[in-house]
Formats: structure tokens, sequence, C-alpha cells
């Protein structure tokens, strides 16, 4: 099973390419149909964020595993990076409704409710780095 894959996000069949790759990723690690659509919703998001506000960045996806009491358990982690303007004020980013486009989406809130992992590192004039990792129930 491939474990990894990039897509890079310059245009909207970059954010389709993306949503594709992690569904099918998705799938193959063992997520059920509801979480395959939570991934490709947070994929979503994260890819039409790149494309909007840096025109262009990547979406890295990774399968990992961590061990728990129960035994090891397999996930996926999305590294959505740019080199954009950055994001000023994270906590504003953050708040349910805040939006910067006319734009319906979810927003980053929505992709942090969807996934259980989810930190911004962002430098303004320098770019974005989102990770999120959602992992098998």
């Amino acid at each position: 099973m491939e474990t990894q894959s990039c897509v890079e996000v310059s245009n909207e069949w970059g954010i389709v390419a993306a949503r594709q790759a992690g569904r099918d990723l998705a799938r193959k690690v063992g997520f059920g149909s509801v979480d395959q659509a939570r991934i490709t919703t947070a994929i979503s998001e994260l890819a039409r964020n790149i494309y909007l506000y840096a025109e262009r960045g990547e979406i890295r996806l990774e399968v990992v595993e961590t061990p728990t009491n129960r035994g090891i358990i397999k996930g996926i982690r999305i590294i959505a990076s740019d080199e954009g303007p950055g994001i000023p004020d994270i906590r504003q980013v953050m708040v349910d409704g805040f939006s910067t486009s006319s734009g319906l989406g979810a927003g980053l809130p929505g992709v942090k409710r969807l996934m259980d992992e989810f930190t911004i590192d962002s430098d303004v004039e320098v770019g974005t780095t989102i990770m999120s990792t959602k992992w098998v129930r």
C-alpha cells in the first residue's frame, strides 16, 4: 500500500486531486465511509485555503501509526503547506463564522472538529503549515 502522497495545489484541479488522493488513502487505511467523508472535507477546506490565499502550495498525505493500550492504530496525517502571506491572527481565524472570503466552507474550526489532532504554524510573509491527523477508531 502506498503510504504517502503529495499533491500540488495551484488551481481547482489540484483541490480535486487532493480530495481524491485523500479518499483513496483513507479507504486503503480502513476508514469507514463517514470518516472518509470527514477526511475528504478537511482536505477540501485546506486545499481551497491554499488556492484562495496563497495561490499555490501542497497537500501531503501520510499513513501514520501509534501504539495504544489496544495495540497499534493507523491514521492519516494531512499536511497543508504554502509560502503565502501567512495568517496574522490565528485566534481570529479559529473563531466559528469568521471568513475573509464570501465562502460558506467549514473554515479552519471545521477542519479542527473533523479531525482528531490539529496544529497551525504560520508566519506573516513566510507561509503556513497546518497539520491534522485522523485515527481509525
